[in-house]
């Protein structure tokens, strides 16, 4: 198999936001796993000079901006301006890291995720966060489909629903992702 990468990736971590926690016990379940595994990947990133991007997803009040099913079901989830649309207070996060705000699974999707990008100009692009079967899963594509190499940090995603977690990991792993633990992915960015 080809090197991953040979000294320059993106951390991207997706969606790690009260209301997600709050609201599904499958997560909060994950919380201080997930909260820990990122802390430590995102620090590892930092020290060796590569960019780490959070992206939140919110919505208006109105749901005009929703996806369809959420308008059609009256929704409300991250609405734009309350606390469950803010990322976890217990992340670690530093002024240097750049922050994307999304309205559908894809962080590429209407974001200006490709505009940072072209600025640090990755060769990889590690995803971290929830969940795996949705907006990781659709993440991974989109940045397959732009030609990164992209990496899961398996330490540092979690799904509510286990089932299609593990079935998303099974499906992209070799394929248009591959899923390794933290430790494997920093000393890889460190070669």
């Amino acid at each position: 198999m080809a090197p991953l990468f040979t000294s320059h990736a993106a951390l991207v971590v997706i969606d790690m936001l009260n209301d997600y926690f709050d609201r599904l016990p499958v997560l909060a379940a994950e919380r201080t796993r997930l909260v820990t595994s990122i802390n430590a990947l995102s620090s590892g990133f930092r020290q060796m000079s590569q960019p780490v991007i959070w992206v939140r997803q919110e919505f208006k009040a109105d749901l005009s901006d929703a996806f369809l099913d959420m308008r059609r079901r009256n929704i409300r989830v991250t609405i734009e301006g309350t606390h469950g649309a803010q990322l976890l207070p217990e992340l670690e996060r530093a002024e240097c890291d750049a922050v994307v705000v999304k309205k559908r699974y894809s962080a590429f999707y209407n974001t200006n995720l490709e505009e940072i990008l072209a600025r640090v100009e990755p060769a990889a692009l590690v995803l971290a966060g929830i969940n795996t079967h949705a907006c990781i899963r659709t993440a991974a594509i989109d940045a397959y489909q732009r030609d990164y190499d992209v990496i899961l940090a398996s330490e540092c995603i979690a799904s509510y629903d286990p089932v299609w977690h593990e079935e998303t990991l099974r499906y992209v792993d070799g394929r248009i992702a591959r899923v390794m633990p933290n430790g494997l992915i920093l000393a890889l960015l460190a070669t």
